[in-house]
């Protein structure tokens, strides 16, 4: 390949996303890979705009705000695609949490397809792995409220709209293909089987492989 890898990780809040991401960065990275850490919500330099549109969102749901918040988003991708994911080295594997694939969970009322269409259109770098990763939705929404920063959920408030979520993002990761790596057992097992899932996309890419651990 003449770029890095690119793996994105994406799904709920509260599966375990930024555990598992450390958990994965250090397996490779004790396999001598060189591992490119990113954020999109650290990375997006229109942040700010879009925040304000879904905190509008929220309290008035509407559907015309949620496509522009969609189509904001989406080009904040393009931005990073063409501006961030374009520099790292290309002999490196990027790791990013959450992509356009998480949409699929926080936005109720544009159906996934057209989200996903909204981000091809702009030339949305495509990861070569989407890794959703998902928890029953009463573990997922416990572990959030159990954490020091708590849910930290703009568009979420209480657990039926966090199972409705989980429904619609595990929907999208069947109907997409995508790897779905269920993360309620040990961390080890999920991140054994996330690497094992970058050796075979590695593989087929014709990249060197790292160790499982």
């Amino acid at each position: 390949m003449n770029r890095p890898l690119f793996v994105a990780l994406d799904g709920p809040k509260g599966v375990g996303k930024t555990s598992l991401l450390e958990a994965i960065t250090e397996v490779l990275r004790a396999d001598n890979k060189k591992v490119i850490r990113l954020c999109e919500r650290k990375s997006d330099p229109f942040r700010g705009e879009t925040m304000h549109l879904v905190n509008r969102l929220v309290r008035h749901p509407d559907r015309d705000l949620e496509l522009e918040v969609c189509r904001r988003l989406a080009d904040s991708r393009s931005w990073i695609s063409r501006h961030v994911l374009t520099k790292q080295p290309t002999d490196s594997i990027i790791l990013i949490d959450r992509w356009y694939p998480s949409d699929a969970a926080f936005r109720r009322l544009v159906p996934f397809k057209e989200i996903l269409q909204l981000n091809l259109d702009r030339n949305v770098q495509v990861p070569d792995l989407h890794v959703g990763v998902v928890t029953a939705a009463e573990i997922s929404w416990a572990r959030a409220g159990a954490r020091r920063r708590g849910l930290s959920s703009t568009v979420l408030r209480g657990l039926e709209e966090h199972g409705a979520c989980t429904q619609a993002f595990e929907q999208a990761v069947a109907e997409q293909g995508w790897f779905l790596c269920r993360n309620e057992g040990a961390l080890e097992e999920a991140t054994r089987r996330v690497v094992g899932e970058i050796n075979r996309v590695m593989s087929r890419l014709r990249v060197p492989c790292v160790s499982s651990p």
